[in-house]
Formats: structure tokens, C-alpha cells, sequence
């Protein structure tokens, strides 16, 4: 018998001598129903356009997703946001991670500008489920290779995933937007609020970043009755201030206009909101109207339907910030440097 002959691999192209190997990296981006507006923005500030998937709702209420080219060997990522309906949204998204594996896609990325389940990230109470590590678990499973999420409610969400999670940051986005609108005189008047004792870590960081003083509300919520806040008091001065009141979203609007209203009776001359993801579940348009809100600052993380707009909202882009990441991504580039290395 002939001796077999070893090939061994070229150093530079890593293929073996003779042969043609096909080594350019592939950037697909696609998108399930939640959120399109959004997704199309993303592959706009990419050069790119959405791959063509064929998506079906079945009389019976079951889903198929199927992609209308080859995604073969290519880096994937599925752009999905979670707002309302969620559960659909998310059984969506998994279906179509499951049709990404199969259709031999090389790195499945999710990015979910709002990580659904967020504020389930402990037991609160006894016999309680951790939601949010399940939803990491689902992803997992599905194919997700990796996760991208805007402003978590909790950074320890981050390790529920078995993978690379890219937390990235709205602060950015919302922090331009009031250097280019607020007057000196506003400046010289500001005061960060911090909403409860949870986000004054994020509070603080805009404090920092306005050269502003920080004040906390001091709530308490009856852990049996969802969506209601009791405000006790407010640390800090807020006499003739105006007040910046920063949150990592709003969903039923109950805890902020409360802080609102606090700070107002407590001699605030103006009262801003200031939040990434816009949940808006009713009556939460209603509610932030108001007066004790002059202004509420948002990003299009959620789609936001015309009934829930009001003349006193603000909505900035989210989709440069996403485009920016997954650039970085796809170049083995550095997320964190984004955002000068630091949250």
C-alpha cells in the first residue's frame, strides 16, 4: 500500500495547497413583524438591505418563518424588538433562530433592543419564576449565538446568557438630544432625579455626564398589587429646579408621573422624563399628559402606534446606535469603545 499522503495547511489563507476556499465574511440582517420601521433604519445605516423572509400566520395561530435565499456560512443577525403582543413576538423569534441553524447560518446574533421579561430577573417573592433567565435559555436553545439588548433593566441579566451579550447604551443617544435642546439658563438649573433607590447608579452616571446635581425619589410598591407606587419623599434639592427624571423605560407611566407630581409639589419649575424603552401600556399616553410633565424623551426601541403619541413627545432614533454595534460586531471590532469604555 502507498504511503498517505498529509496535506497540510497554507499559513496565510489557511486552505490547503490546490484548493479554493471562500473566506469573505457575509453580513445578513433580518427581521421578524415587531418592529420593521426599525429593522429597515438598521440596514439603511449598515449599506444593506433585509433578507427576504416569507412569514405566515396559520388560522390555527402557529407561526412559520422561512428565509427566500441562502444564509448559508454568513454572519446572521436577527433584528426583533418585544413590544406588545410579546409572547408572539418572542415564539417568532425562535422559530426563526431554529430556521437559521438549519439553514447552516455561521453565527446567529439577536438583537433585541428590548430584552423581553426583563423585570423578571429574581424571585421577589416564594415560588416565583426568574423569567428573564428563561427567555436566555429559549434563545440558547433556539441557536442564538449571541445577544444584543439595549439598556437592560438589570445587568445581571447579562449572565443568564451562555454566551457574548453586548449591552449597549441609549444615554448617548437621549444625552445629545438635550445638550443641543436645553438653554444655559436650563443648564445652570438642572437636577438629575433618579425615579427610586433601583436606578441611581444610571442617575448618578447622567449626573456626571450634565455636571448636575442628583436627587432620588424614594418610593415604595405593594409587591401584591401590580403597577401602583406610593412616593415617600425626595432626597435632595429640587426647589426651582429643573428636574431631569431618567428611567430605563415606562410602562404603564404610574411611577413617573407620581415622581412628576412629587417634584412638582415640591417646587420644581419644569419636570423632563427621560427614557430608552416606551412600553406605553394603557392608560400610560394618558397619563403622561400630565401637567406635572413638560416633556417626555424616548427612543424607538418599542413601536410606538399614533393613539399613544402626544404633542409633549419626543422620539429619537435608536437604529444609528444598533447599526454602529453590529458593524462592530461583524468587524471583530470593540463594542465597549463605543461608549468611550465605560456605561
Amino acid at each position: 500500500m502507498g504511503r498517505k499522503k498529509r496535506i497540510e495547511l497554507d499559513r496565510d489563507h489557511d486552505i490547503a495547497p490546490g484548493l479554493v476556499a471562500k473566506t469573505k465574511k457575509r453580513l445578513v440582517v433580518a427581521t421578524g413583524r415587531s418592529h420593521p420601521e426599525l429593522a429597515d433604519s438598521v440596514a439603511l445605516s449598515l449599506g444593506t438591505e433585509l433578507v427576504p423572509t416569507e412569514h405566515r400566520t396559520f388560522a390555527s395561530g402557529e407561526i412559520l418563518t422561512r428565509f427566500e435565499v441562502s444564509i448559508r456560512g454568513c454572519d446572521f443577525f436577527l433584528i426583533q424588538s418585544f413590544g406588545p403582543p410579546v409572547n408572539e413576538w418572542l415564539m417568532e423569534t425562535l422559530i426563526m433562530l431554529d430556521a437559521a441553524k438549519r439553514a447552516s447560518a455561521k453565527r446567529i446574533t439577536v438583537v433585541a433592543p428590548y430584552y423581553p421579561y426583563s423585570r423578571q430577573d429574581k424571585k421577589g417573592r416564594g415560588r416565583e419564576p426568574i423569567s428573564a433567565r428563561l427567555v436566555a435559555d429559549l434563545l440558547k436553545t433556539a441557536g442564538a449565538d449571541r445577544v444584543m439588548s439595549v439598556d437592560l433593566h438589570a445587568a445581571q441579566i447579562q449572565g443568564f446568557f451562555d454566551g457574548p451579550v453586548d449591552h449597549l447604551f441609549a444615554k448617548p443617544v437621549l444625552l445629545e438630544y438635550f445638550k443641543e435642546t436645553l438653554s444655559a439658563e436650563d443648564r445652570a438649573k438642572l437636577t438629575v432625579v433618579s425615579p427610586d433607590t433601583g436606578r441611581v447608579r444610571v442617575a448618578d452616571q447622567w449626573s456626571d455626564s450634565l455636571g448636575a446635581p442628583l436627587a432620588i425619589i424614594h418610593k415604595r410598591r405593594d409587591p401584591n398589587v401590580a403597577n401602583q407606587v406610593t412616593v415617600n419623599e425626595i432626597v435632595g434639592h429640587v426647589d426651582g429646579r429643573v428636574c431631569l427624571l431618567v428611567d430605563d423605560m415606562i410602562d404603564t407611566g404610574g411611577t413617573i408621573v407620581k415622581a412628576a407630581e412629587a417634584l412638582k409639589k415640591n417646587g420644581a419649575e419644569r419636570v423632563i422624563v427621560a427614557a430608552t424603552h416606551a412600553i406605553f401600556s394603557d392608560p400610560a399616553a394618558e397619563r403622561l399628559q400630565s401637567e406635572a410633565i413638560d416633556e417626555v424623551v424616548v427612543t424607538d426601541t418599542i413601536p410606538i402606534p399614533a393613539e399613544k403619541r402626544f404633542a409633549t413627545l419626543t422620539i429619537l432614533p435608536i437604529a444609528p446606535l444598533l447599526g454602529r454595534a453590529i458593524r462592530e460586531v461583524f468587524e471583530d471590532g470593540s463594542v465597549t469603545s463605543m461608549f468611550d469604555g465605560a456605561a
